[in-house]
């Protein structure tokens, strides 16, 4: 870590842990080039998993040891950082999914392309139904199956919203919601607190659709049945409680998959073993989809007459029933890997990560930076005024490329990146709230702070990911 929190004189970083993660140093030792102190572990070969993050975490990383090093930088002033305090992060820009279609309640809507696909597919089966029931309609059949497929995503969306809103109101951040080739999805950002929450937020969008089911059903009771309203809302009344049976099916990442892991979460205590049941359930249930539902549509079971050799209709059904095993599996696949990424997500702290540092002043020859630094045991270089307050951070990368013969007539500011407020991290942040920050403004280095906004060291970026890594390798 890094500081001149006492007068110039840099403190102890984490650098001594031996779970200090940074980069290595070249093969060939460097005269006045920082030191790493203990050699570091090596990187697991375990690739990181894709996402945010969603829980208790295993045992975290040894605290940084505090207390003077003994290296004294001449009387400066304390280090400060500029605005005293670290400003607070902004938020991401939102990942596109799509064609926006909106943002109700403050959340952005997006349409996914594979939409289009669905649509046309939806007009193409829906249409020809009608033209069987309707045939006076002749090809305005197809115009009315069109508005059925926008009719349906709007009940979808209808759906998602009552996710939305409930975690809106258990205050959680949902990012967006994406209507997809087989339905939509909210990406609700943190996880919620109780198992009675995580039951109510899953629950609420298979009500919704049963409620739109029988609103429906009431419509129809006072239309026509063979008219075209009525068409409409029996295909809107049988879709909406099809969405919603499917949707209470025990297995993430279907609703009812969350509300199992809740009921478990709720038994056991640990939302961890919540998930890992819901998932396998999931998974059983992706099989039984594979094998199940072809046999059924072949029997008749499902309303449509029974076949006895295989024709398309059967080939379309066990494609179908093959799309949606992979659906299912692959999303309780998913589920399980971002519980136990959230599981691990308390081990990254900022405190931990952050690499000892030297302040210098602008003008510095970069091999005199580098002698102080490497007395100091130091593995970065803040820039400051004459004053003391941050200017910039040395890139490691820019320091590398400097050859060691001319690094006495090269200035430390010519290599350095100039600090933004967003560059700024609080060394008590940690887990998703240590990564929102990052996300917020990408960097290669951020200059790590405490509340009172002295300077605490620098922390790299590939420190953070090679940390991750190595927690996502060990067991849960």
């Amino acid at each position: 870590m890094d500081a001149s929190g006492g007068r110039g004189q840099p403190r102890p970083g984490n650098d001594e842990s031996p779970d200090h993660t940074g980069p290595q140093p070249p093969t060939t030792p460097e005269p006045g080039r920082p030191t790493d102190g203990p050699a570091d572990e090596p990187a697991s070969d375990s690739t990181r998993t894709g996402s945010r993050a969603p829980a208790a975490g295993p045992d975290e990383p040894p605290a940084s040891a505090g207390g003077p090093d003994g290296v004294h930088g001449g009387g400066r002033p304390p280090a400060r950082s500029g605005a005293g305090r670290p400003a607070t992060p902004q938020r991401p820009q939102e990942q596109r999914g799509g064609l926006l279609m909106g943002r109700p309640f403050g959340v952005p809507v997006y349409v996914a392309p594979s939409w289009f696909l669905v649509a046309i597919l939806i007009t193409w089966v829906f249409g020809g139904q009608i033209d069987r029931v309707l045939p006076e309609l002749g090809a305005a059949s197809y115009l009315v199956s069109l508005f059925f497929a926008v009719a349906f995503y709007a009940s979808v969306l209808v759906h998602e919203l009552a996710h939305t809103l409930a975690a809106l109101r258990f205050k959680l951040p949902v990012r967006r919601i994406q209507l997809q080739f087989f339905g939509g999805v909210s990406e609700i950002e943190k996880e919620a607190e109780t198992p009675g929450r995580e039951f109510v937020l899953a629950f609420v969008g298979p009500l919704l659709s049963l409620v739109l089911s029988g609103l429906f059903y009431l419509a129809l009771l006072a239309v026509d049945p063979s008219s075209v309203p009525g068409v409409l809302l029996a295909g809107l009344m049988i879709s909406n409680l099809i969405v919603a049976v499917f949707n209470l099916l025990p297995g993430l990442p279907l609703d009812g998959g969350r509300m199992l892991r809740a009921v478990v979460w709720a038994i056991s205590g640990k939302p961890m073993t919540g998930t890992v049941a819901a998932a396998w359930v999931g998974r059983a249930l992706a099989v039984v989809v594979l094998i199940g539902l072809p046999l059924l549509t072949q029997s008749g079971a499902l309303g449509s007459e029974a076949v006895d050799n295989v024709g398309m209709d059967t080939v379309l059904d066990a494609l179908l029933a093959a799309i949606l095993a992979a659906i299912i599996w692959t999303g309780a696949g998913n589920s399980l890997r971002m519980a136990r990424l959230r599981e691990h997500l308390p081990e990254l702290r900022a405190r931990n990560l952050t690499r000892r540092a030297v302040p210098v002043e602008t003008d510095t020859p970069l091999s005199e930076a580098l002698r102080r630094a490497n007395t100091a045991g130091a593995r970065a270089l803040v820039v400051v005024d004459p004053d003391g307050v941050p200017l910039s951070l040395v890139r490691e990368a820019a320091i590398v490329g400097v050859p060691e013969h001319r690094r006495p007539w090269v200035p430390v500011g010519t290599l350095a990146q100039d600090l933004t407020d967003g560059m700024h991290v609080s060394a008590e942040l940690a887990g998703e709230d240590l990564l929102d920050a990052l996300r917020a403004t990408p960097a290669t280095e951020y200059l790590v702070v405490e509340d009172t906004g002295e300077i605490y060291g620098v922390l790299s970026a590939a420190d953070v990911e090679r940390a991750f890594v190595k927690a996502m390798a060990r067991p849960s």
